[in-house]
């Protein structure tokens, strides 16, 4: 859900405080919210891929969220929105969802938690080169610029830059997620842009929901236990439909650049949850990288402070 940003570019206030000088209060508060809220995902989806299969996985995660969003788009009457746009709304669901989380969770099998949530935070560097090729979105100046490369290299020795616990395979697929979650954005922001973003989400995740039914048939488990239907709920519920009401909060609050940069601070708590709740290996990059994420995420979420006026206590 992370990149949801875009969609609401047009509602983000251009001249407010978010945008001239450091976060409010109330949108650190969201940030952090969004920041435990997304750092959760890769503990979850590690213990959950352990008795289901990855496809089954994607049904799980989304179908709750469309069967939760669904009747609030027919309560507030934009079912015709809805089919007029589901073409490009369904190729979104399939870029953003369907595609991403099944490679995700398959690479989740054989990867740590943390590897997965350091290779998820080139999204981010993505969006900011896509904004600058596309000359989009609000101004981006070098402190940002600086403060994005500091969390990069921060995250980077989160995991000390140990790639020996993955092969190739399953990094190829964790690039592939990052490229559809490069992509979806921009189907938003291009094709969508008018669409409400409850529309959106209802009618993407319910369709990938349906595509994914007749292979979960075959490969439904026999058994699931209570630990994984656990991860699941939390994955579904606050993870994906919770999360989506937050950040769109976020957004409205901060930016849509400055909301992206929540990425790094999900990464510094994936890592740590993995290596309380799955055992992985703390080394010298956690103890490192974990300050670098923190000075990277403030300098990309504020901005030089205005020249004070004459006369102005």
């Amino acid at each position: 859900m992370l990149f949801y940003a875009q969609n609401l570019l047009k509602m983000q206030v251009s001249s407010g405080p978010a945008s001239l000088g450091a976060m409010s209060r109330r949108g650190w508060s969201l940030f952090m919210m969004m920041a435990v809220i997304w750092g959760l995902p890769y503990l979850l989806i590690r213990v959950a891929v352990r008795h289901l299969d990855p496809g089954v996985l994607v049904l799980l995660r989304t179908a709750p969220v469309a069967l939760i969003l669904v009747p609030i788009v027919l309560f507030q009457r934009h079912t015709a929105l809805l089919w007029r746009n589901l073409r490009w709304i369904s190729i979104f669901g399939v870029i953003e969802f369907g595609i991403p989380w099944y490679l995700m969770s398959t690479a989740e099998r054989h990867i740590t938690s943390s590897l997965t949530s350091l290779l998820i935070c080139g999204v981010p560097l993505f969006a900011v080169v896509s904004q600058r090729i596309r000359r989009t979105e609000e101004h981006i100046s070098r402190r940002r610029y600086l403060g994005l490369g500091i969390g990069a290299l921060g995250v980077a020795l989160l995991v000390g830059l140990d790639l020996r616990g993955g092969s190739l395979v399953w990094i190829a697929f964790m690039l592939c997620v990052c490229l559809g979650y490069t992509i979806g954005p921009i189907i938003l922001a291009t094709k969508l842009a008018d669409v409400p973003g409850p529309v959106v989400v209802a009618g993407a995740t319910a369709v990938v929901a349906l595509a994914w039914v007749p292979w979960d048939v075959a490969h439904w488990p026999v058994h699931i236990s209570s630990e994984t239907w656990s991860c699941v709920a939390v994955l579904s519920i606050v993870c994906t439909a919770g999360a989506f009401l937050i950040f769109f909060e976020l957004i409205k609050e901060v930016g849509a650049t400055r909301s992206v940069v929540v990425t790094y601070f999900n990464t510094a708590i994936a890592v740590v949850l993995g290596v309380i709740g799955l055992h992985e290996s703390l080394t010298a990059g956690i103890v490192i990288g974990f300050p670098l994420v923190l000075v990277g995420c403030i300098f990309a979420t504020s901005s030089p402070r205005q020249i004070v006026a004459v006369g102005e206590p």
